[in-house]
């Protein structure tokens, strides 16, 4: 019996285009680093939401969520309106979440998302009227692929 080892050229050629798919459709989305970060900056966003309702469960007060055009700052007060700034679990005097450069809230309207709170309860908030938010909100990120939502009456997010 002479039996050779290796491989046939049909196996050969389907192996060379299976790599050419992939590095021609795969291997460009490593090098645009812009989704990697805005997906990073929306889970920041995601956790700080999250945490600025924790606190304002824990320590019974109003925990105020302000926004920039790339920037997100909680604030902490015994009313909606808030103004002393929340020290960061790290320590930080106060608590803001830059994001990284050229990544910026949505681009449809609001381009910069309401500034809301959250009050005793973990419920969402006007911060100007002190009112409970009654319609779900949305923040998007440009160049995450899904928004950041926020349950009226509940507070949770997702």
């Amino acid at each position: 019996m002479n039996r050779s080892a290796g491989f046939t050229l049909v196996e050969l050629i389907m192996t060379m285009i299976i790599i050419g798919i992939i590095s021609a459709v795969a291997i460009p989305r490593f090098f645009d680093t812009d989704v990697f970060k805005a997906r990073g900056f929306a889970d920041e966003v995601q956790a700080t939401l999250r945490y600025a309702q924790k606190v304002a469960i824990a320590q019974h007060r109003f925990v105020c969520v302000r926004f920039t055009n790339n920037s997100i700052t909680l604030d902490i007060g015994a009313t909606a309106t808030c103004g002393t700034p929340l020290i960061s679990p790290a320590g930080d005097a106060s608590y803001v979440i830059n994001a990284p450069s050229g990544i910026t809230f949505g681009t449809t309207a609001p381009v910069v998302p309401n500034n809301f709170g959250f009050n005793a309860l973990g419920a969402p908030i006007d911060i100007t009227t002190g009112a409970l938010i009654n319609v779900r909100q949305t923040i998007n990120i440009v160049g995450a692929a899904n928004g950041i939502a926020i349950e009226q009456e509940t507070g949770y997010v997702h």
